[in-house]
């Protein structure tokens, strides 16, 4: 079976490209694309991990790995932080809330495939 990620982000392009590269990478991917349909998303079908942007409308990635994190039962599930921000105070806020990485915006298609193999254990 096919690992599955869940992609939020906001950002049709972004979105849309992710989808294609970690599909050719060999994973199944859902999108959200806001903050609330991240959470419902999760709690609908835990993924084996999570892209999650950092800023999005409703609830910013901050928030939702905030209260993924509350949750006992996603307690070990892969966060990966993606941002256009990449000053240091952003890093340390999202690992702070429980992000088991963090990708800075743009990034390499290979570095991101890599980072995902990594946390999934593949890799």
């Amino acid at each position: 079976m096919k690992p599955t990620i869940l992609v939020a982000d906001d950002e049709p392009s972004i979105l849309l490209s992710l989808q294609v590269l970690l599909s050719k990478a060999g994973f199944e991917v859902r999108v959200a694309r806001d903050g609330e349909e991240a959470i419902q998303a999760v709690e609908k079908a835990t993924p084996d991990l999570i892209l999650l942007d950092a800023m999005m409308p409703k609830r910013d990635g901050f928030d939702v790995c905030q209260t993924i994190r509350a949750n006992p039962l996603y307690r070990d599930l892969p966060i990966i932080m993606l941002t256009a921000k990449s000053r240091d105070v952003e890093r340390e806020k999202g690992m702070a809330l429980g992000a088991t990485d963090y990708i800075t915006k743009p990034f390499s298609t290979r570095d991101l495939v890599n980072t995902v193999r990594k946390h999934l254990g593949s890799g």
